[in-house]
């Protein structure tokens, strides 16, 4: 708590060093038209404002990468499900890469549930609009996502345990006795925590950036899943480099019997975990965001205080004319 009350801190200072980029220091900064002669010296009020609102989300943003790098994590599960029984019945057999399918299944069904019906059913039972708020949905998310390493930990473990019983260990392409339905769990896992925290981050984004940043708003989510996959290439690579040793195999073996698939979802697991703690300090430096504050509106303006709107615009009024101040020469 008290590093995120030191960036705290240290953000609110930048923000005074940023205000001072459209602080007019002489006339001659700007035309005749009123436009500012040196754009690289002296901006706009909304260009700095801007740049305020992508710096302040910035940590919350990175609080995401986890997820997306838990998510990246696609191929192992392919060489698992190659590995185990996936017949439905007498002649039918699931491919090993159509098991991603139970992912998108559950967060489509999700969408429908949310909108639909759960949303509506706790409105009606709690006899008003209930709303989750976007930060609180990302936070689900990411347990979620912690939920589904921890899942694919025990299973990997489960299923190399059964390969080693069976005399496997030295056949990676033998079909073991164990269902591949034991990895459903995992993807269902994943698709609640996308369901959650990517759609919960869009919002969020939106909602803290203004109009002019949509783009920007739009792209932030796509910009922390390429993040996320570099990371994980290099969190694989790194574990593979520090568990290899001579002509011992690593955990990340060609061999996936040999292999400690498992122990690597675990390390995901636990890095996954401080995330939660790192996203819960980012959630609580940042304040309330903008639903929280539209739901807490009405809450505390009932008619009861007429005056405190009109006092809270007189104030952003004269913050944003001091903006504009022409300091003493």
């Amino acid at each position: 708590m008290f590093i995120c009350v030191h960036l705290y801190t240290i953000y609110k200072s930048l923000c005074r060093f940023l205000n001072k980029a459209c602080i007019i220091q002489n006339p001659k900064d700007l035309t005749p038209d009123g436009i500012a002669s040196d754009p690289w010296s002296l901006c706009t009020v909304e260009q700095t404002e801007e740049l305020k609102a992508l710096i302040k989300v910035l940590p919350l943003w990175s609080s995401g990468i986890m997820m997306s790098i838990n998510v990246s994590q696609s191929s192992f599960p392919v060489i698992q499900a190659s590995t185990m029984d996936r017949h439905m019945g007498p002649s039918f057999q699931i491919p090993a890469g159509s098991f991603a399918f139970f992912t998108i299944a559950v967060i489509a069904l999700w969408v429908v549930l949310y909108d639909r019906v759960i949303i509506p059913c706790a409105s009606k039972i709690r006899g008003k609009p209930v709303h989750i708020s976007v930060k609180l949905r990302m936070g689900i998310g990411l347990v979620f996502s912690t939920m589904a390493v921890v899942v694919s930990a025990i299973v990997e473990q489960a299923r190399r345990k059964q390969a080693i019983k069976q005399g496997l260990l030295n056949n990676p392409q033998a079909v073991i006795a164990m269902s591949a339905m034991w990895l459903v769990p995992q993807y269902c896992l994943h698709g609640l925590a996308e369901a959650f925290s990517a759609i919960g981050q869009n919002e969020f984004y939106y909602s803290e950036f203004p109009k002019s940043m949509s783009s920007i708003a739009a792209s932030l989510f796509l910009l922390g899943m390429a993040v996320a996959n570099l990371l994980a290439s290099l969190i694989l690579s790194t574990i593979e480099r520090l568990t290899k040793h001579g002509d011992k195999e690593g955990w990340i073996a060609t061999n996936i019997n040999q292999g400690r698939y498992d122990s690597y979802y675990w390390v995901l697991a636990i890095m996954s975990f401080v995330n939660l703690f790192y996203f819960a300090l980012c959630s609580w430096a940042y304040g309330p965001c903008a639903d929280e504050m539209a739901k807490n509106e009405p809450e505390a303006n009932n008619g009861n205080d007429p005056i405190g709107p009109l006092q809270r615009s007189r104030s952003a009024v004269d913050e944003k004319r001091s903006l504009f101040k022409t300091s003493p020469s």
